[in-house]
């Protein structure tokens, strides 16, 4: 049996990797040259504390008042794009507590198994990516986000998640190397860090040593049908038949989509990230400073900070007003942690794939049978990564999943 693989982020290296073990013969097809996706620069955070969508009762709200400020945490770029007004629509009719209350225990299943998954992977031979389980700190510095974290983690304890509110004191133990202005914090005890580069990396020796045919400089120009059927994929570099094909793309998979007759709402949230070596000060826990909505990761002897979610369409603009954003929020929880603002050379910018819901696609491709969409995951595409490529690989043998997946259809648009 043979599987097409497009796209050679997280999802679409952990899909081979799954098929591969399953006995599948796997050819990978990438763009670019595996260098520049969106799974190198972000935060390494393994998550099951993210069980809230993106969808989320007062999102909307906030996101109408940040507007005109460009340099805000969360950012909608006003634009008369139909494709951004359709998917803006129905974002908000799924930004209500019935998508939240619905997507949670699905959410929670997917990053539990990933995690589990990503344990599983440190043990291979070859795999060494500096995963810690330390968990992560959800700051707050205010009254009314104080309340909102202590009452969504007593919603994660409901799930089975271990978390516990910290007060000021408890934090500072935990992290003495820094100064705290914070009124506490939740230590979401379930979550985990790695170093996404040394993921990446490993992931792509470990493929190719396996067997796994890796195309790079390989972007797919044209998708051949017939009825319910991929017949063939075509690059510039060749024409490609498979039994199973695999299409992940982040945030190019709209487009990689419609090449099969297949609409797949979706918007790219931009994201920057910069990385300094040998910090004076180092954090022992990774951090979200919930009201900047900013994440900090100590990670192998570095220190990463990064954050905003600028839904537009895909563009190359390194906006420093939001790294500003990003560097002048960490002193007004860590008074004593300078942090310089990085060169414009220096900034890392990526793109998430986000779904209107708030919730990954996984599932065969509506009007399908031998096409699996693996995409959608918003800022939890690392952290997803194992669980996903795993679905596709039990999807693509005709297994009954470990875990609930309906809902994450691919055809549910």
């Amino acid at each position: 049996m043979h599987a097409v693989v497009i796209g050679g982020g997280i999802n679409g290296l952990c899909s081979a990797w799954y098929l591969k073990n399953q006995g599948w013969e796997v050819t990978l097809l990438e763009k670019s040259d595996l260098q520049d996706n969106c799974s190198y620069g972000n935060l390494g955070m393994i998550v099951p504390s993210h069980f809230v969508p993106l969808a989320s009762p007062g999102i909307v709200w906030q996101g109408i008042k940040w507007m005109f400020d460009s340099s805000s945490p969360f950012y909608i770029k006003p634009s008369l794009n139909p494709t951004l007004l359709s998917w803006a629509w129905k974002f908000n009719q799924h930004a209500t507590k019935s998508n939240v209350d619905y997507s949670a225990p699905f959410l929670r299943d997917l990053n539990v198994y990933s995690k589990s998954l990503y344990e599983d992977l440190c043990n291979e031979p070859g795999f060494d990516f500096a995963m810690e389980k330390k968990g992560i700190l959800m700051y707050f510095k205010t009254p009314k986000t104080a309340e909102e974290e202590i009452h969504l983690a007593e919603k994660a304890r409901s799930l089975g998640l271990d978390a516990a509110y910290l007060d000021k004191a408890a934090v500072q133990a935990l992290e003495p190397q820094v100064e705290l202005d914070i009124l506490g914090a939740v230590h979401y005890r379930c979550d985990a860090h790695l170093y996404p580069g040394k993921l990446m990396q490993q992931l792509i020796s470990a493929l190719r040593k396996a067997g796994v045919t890796i195309l790079t400089q390989s972007p797919v120009t044209r998708i051949e049908r017939k009825g319910k059927s991929i017949t063939t994929v075509v690059t510039p570099q060749g024409v490609y038949t498979a039994d199973r094909y695999v299409m992940t793309g982040g945030s190019w998979l709209p487009e990689l989509a419609a090449q099969a007759g297949i609409r797949i709402p979706l918007m790219p949230g931009k994201g920057y990230s910069f990385t300094l070596d040998n910090p004076l000060q180092q954090l022992n826990i990774p951090a979200i400073l919930c009201e900047a909505r900013v994440a900090i990761t100590p990670m192998d002897g570095k220190m990463r900070y990064g954050g905003t979610m600028e839904i537009a369409p895909i563009n190359d603009l390194v906006r420093m007003n939001r790294v500003q954003a990003i560097v002048d929020a960490v002193p007004r929880y860590f008074p004593g942690l300078q942090v310089e603002t990085p060169q414009k050379k220096d900034v890392w910018y990526g793109f998430r794939p986000c779904s209107p819901d708030g919730l990954p696609y996984i599932g065969y491709a509506k009007g399908t049978d031998n096409l699996i969409i693996a995409g959608g995951h918003s800022m939890m595409g690392l952290s997803l990564g194992p669980a996903t490529g795993k679905l596709v690989s039990d999807l693509a043998m005709g297994h009954s999943p470990a875990i609930p997946i309906e809902a994450f259809r691919a055809d549910r648009y």
